[in-house]
């Protein structure tokens, strides 16, 4: 890739990674349709009820309807335009169209992480504090911490794609993926550096790593303390609170990982597409569905929601 000329003025992309076929065409449509329809309807089913019920109206659920919000819009990014391209003959993107997505994706990928690490350190703060949890965990620090995730990965989204399209792409302008995503793109850039392989690695760390160590070290504090605690039904409980974003962690975590913490040599277009389908639609699709089955309070703060709309439709 070293040996062929830069080509600074790329006018379009084109997606290879849709099928040809227009059975699979078709198939694949549907497809991604319904994974996004109950992605939107799960995840709006959880900010509705979390807003409908007084009881929910706590951090934990607050993160929560915040996660779910932040799923829908990194989604939403993504997911219409594969939809479109799906159908299209012509699978573009231009250089700035691509650039904007990617910077979009990764800020609200990016926020996802933080969240993640926010609803963590709530967990910490509930179990290992409990007596000081209502003066730390106000309604200010949750709001300031959600702002703060969702500012910070704007900020490392910003900063690594203006790196990225300030470097020389190549004639090639084929990206073997459904969107504009950062191993894809890197696969055209022309400088065949370590310094660029290493600034790249540097923001996914800072956006994956950095998050996840919090984490990690927010369970080791909490699980010292439940193996403390005399009572089997304290432990049990104090489990059951952490087990549901726990599953989500390493879900979420396990894909980005794999995506972004490796190096650009170790890129396969056919396996690293269908990781990215995973955390891209897998992932806030199983959201709901993890944090509902696993929490009683939600199921039956959903469950009354829905049978107050149920009512009104029949009257």
């Amino acid at each position: 890739q070293g040996d062929r000329p830069p080509f600074r003025c790329l006018p379009v992309f084109v997606f290879l990674a849709y099928p040809s076929c227009p059975e699979l065409r078709v198939l694949s449509f549907l497809g991604v349709s319904m994974a996004y329809a109950l992605i939107i309807s799960g995840n709006v089913l959880i900010v509705v009820s979390i807003q409908a019920e007084a009881r929910l109206r706590v951090p934990m659920y607050y993160f929560l309807g915040s996660l779910s919000g932040v799923e829908m819009c990194y989604t939403a990014v993504v997911v219409p335009h594969i939809l479109a391209n799906t159908l299209q003959s012509e699978k573009t993107i231009t250089l700035l169209g691509c650039a904007t997505q990617m910077a979009f994706f990764i800020a609200l990928g990016s926020a996802d992480c933080f969240v993640l690490a926010a609803m963590a350190y709530d967990r910490y703060v509930a179990i290992c504090h409990p007596l000081q949890y209502p003066l730390i965990m106000t309604l200010t620090v949750c709001v300031r911490l959600v702002v703060a995730s969702v500012v910070t990965g704007l900020f490392l989204s910003l900063q690594l794609v203006a790196f990225i399209f300030s470097l020389p792409f190549c004639q090639a302008r084929g990206i073997q993926h459904f969107f504009c995503d950062v191993p894809p793109v890197m696969q055209l850039v022309c400088a065949n550096s370590h310094f660029h392989e290493l600034s790249v690695l540097v923001a996914a760390t800072l956006a994956i790593a950095v998050p996840f160590f919090l984490i990690a070290t927010s369970y080791a504090f909490i699980a010292a303390t439940v193996l403390k605690m005399h009572s089997a039904a304290g432990r049990h409980r104090a489990f059951s609170t952490c087990s549901s974003h726990l599953t989500v962690v390493l879900l979420q975590y396990g894909c980005c990982a794999f995506m972004y913490l490796r190096p650009r040599s170790s890129y396969h277009p056919q396996q690293d597409q269908f990781i990215s389908l995973i955390y891209t639609l897998g992932t806030p699709m199983l959201n709901p569905l993890i944090y509902t089955l696993r929490n009683s309070e939600m199921k039956g703060a959903i469950g009354k929601v829905l049978t107050r709309n149920c009512d009104s439709l029949k009257v």
